[in-house]
């Protein structure tokens, strides 16, 4: 049940941000083998002067930030085959490979509150965070 905002600095078309959304979701999905109905991404668009990046980059205005707090577990490949995933997905789209940032951040199972209020290490999962 990762949670994922995406943070741009350009105003996208409904039709686009909506890409974007499905985009780290399909990326979660294949890397992390999260339930494909599990989706919770927020997207945010910044106004360029409010969100500064890392100078040189040719095209300033695709600079995307995606932040991942998921549960601990996955492997070191598992999160590479997901860095991987979501920049070739955000690529077709048109955001250049090197305009994504990928901030995963691992937190354990007795540190979320999911259906209901209970621990999720309490809880079975419906999918194996070990991958």
């Amino acid at each position: 049940m990762p949670s994922s905002l995406v943070e741009v600095r350009r105003r996208y078309t409904e039709a686009e941000e909506v890409a974007i959304i499905d985009a780290v979701h399909d990326a979660l999905v294949s890397a992390f083998r999260i339930p494909p109905e599990d989706k919770h991404i927020r997207l945010v668009s910044h106004e360029p002067h409010r969100f500064t990046h890392s100078p040189g980059l040719p095209q300033p205005e695709f600079y995307t930030l995606v932040t991942i707090d998921c549960f601990a577990g996955r492997s070191v490949d598992a999160k590479r085959n997901l860095y991987t995933a979501i920049v070739d997905r955000l690529a077709a789209l048109g955001i250049p490979k090197d305009h994504a940032t990928i901030v995963l951040r691992e937190i354990p199972l007795e540190n979320w509150g999911i259906r209901g209020g209970q621990a999720a290490c309490d809880m079975d999962l419906w999918f194996d965070v070990n991958v």
